[in-house]
């Protein structure tokens, strides 16, 4: 396990996709860029101001990278349509979202229209498209609402999966990477994990309801060939009763690479939601171990320089967390060469 600081730092880096502050390249970012060595960043309306300075920003940011010998940046944004859409008219087209996407006609629509759009400003990674099932038309069997109720397709599980996949292909053609979410599905959950730890409890979907229907739309990504998939923080007891999805090595080592056959990228979701009762040391223990390949840290604070300080002491001291890293690593530089 010989490796230099500097490939240890680098290994580190790019396990980490941040936000930060700011609308322009500023010493925050240049700090993320070059000392950091992220291997993307994420955009949020704070970040947003025009057509002009978004593609001023990422032109910027990916010179900077270029300038400190660093690969190429990811750069991302949650534009789903409807609720969840980071850039807004007059200089981006507004779409109404998933549960308005009748047909594959609309989902070839909406994907070509905003995959143009991000080419346009050089975002080359959309957090899109939700392909959570959510059952009973909307409704859960309690007669509470689904907290992705606005958010998903609506139908079955395969009419979910056939728009699910014709929004990641029409992406990927036009030069966007996607990435599918919230595996391995949140469809059936109330709350919010933005604020609480959600649980689906066994008698609400084991595993066995579960691959007759959330797991259903993933298949179809993987076979769809899709750039990323972002893990829920929701505890699935009948998968994993200690740990929720984004940290689990059961749900994504065992369930989504072995065995469904994912080799693709799999991240987090925000690791500052309120639903992770970790702090962040232990949380990257838990996601290096699950060998999740991104951690997605989306607010400027203390977490991003803990994250990365805790990814290099442990695979600096764990051999076998090293071998996972360089393997993260690879599927990361590989999706990189082939968009980027």
């Amino acid at each position: 396990m010989a490796s230099t600081i500097k490939e240890i730092e680098l290994l580190a880096g790019q396990r980490l996709m941040v936000g930060f502050e700011g609308q322009e390249l500023n010493c925050e970012l240049k700090w993320l860029i070059k000392d950091i060595k992220v291997a993307g960043i994420i955009l949020f309306s704070i970040n947003i101001v025009s057509k002009e300075q978004v593609k001023k920003l990422c032109e910027s940011a990916q010179e900077y990278a270029k300038d400190c010998h660093r690969s190429p940046l990811i750069i991302a944004v949650d534009q789903e349509g409807g609720d969840v859409a980071r850039l807004k008219p007059p200089d981006f087209t507004a779409f109404l979202g998933n549960p308005h996407i009748k047909d594959i006609n609309d989902a070839q629509n909406f994907a070509s229209i905003t995959a143009e759009e991000l080419k346009a400003v050089d975002i080359n990674m959309n957090f899109a498209p939700v392909v959570d099932c959510v059952p009973n038309a909307n409704k859960m069997a309690d007669g509470f609402k689904s907290i992705m109720a606005n958010r998903a397709f609506l139908g079955t599980p395969q009419n979910i999966a056939t728009l699910g996949s014709c929004v990641i292909e029409t992406f990927q053609k036009n030069g966007i990477m996607a990435v599918a979410k919230h595996f391995p599905g949140i469809g059936r959950t109330t709350l919010d994990s933005h604020l609480e730890l959600p649980t689906l409890f066994a008698k609400d979907a084991d595993k066995s309801l579960m691959e007759l229907s959330d797991l259903i739309p993933f298949k179809a990504a993987i076979k769809s060939d899709v750039a990323g998939i972002m893990l829920s923080h929701i505890l699935y007891e009948d998968l994993d009763s200690d740990l929720p999805a984004s940290l689990s090595y059961k749900i994504a080592k065992k369930l989504l690479r072995d065995e469904m056959g994912y080799n693709g990228v799999v991240m987090s979701d925000d690791l500052d939601m309120k639903a992770i009762k970790f702090d962040i040391k232990d949380s990257i223990r838990h996601i290096l171990n699950a060998e999740v390949d991104i951690a997605l840290i989306c607010h400027k604070g203390p977490a991003i320089e803990e994250a990365f300080n805790q990814i290099k002491h442990l695979i600096s001291t764990d051999e076998k967390l090293h071998e996972k890293a360089v393997e993260s690593a690879d599927r990361v530089k590989s999706l990189k060469m082939a968009y980027l």
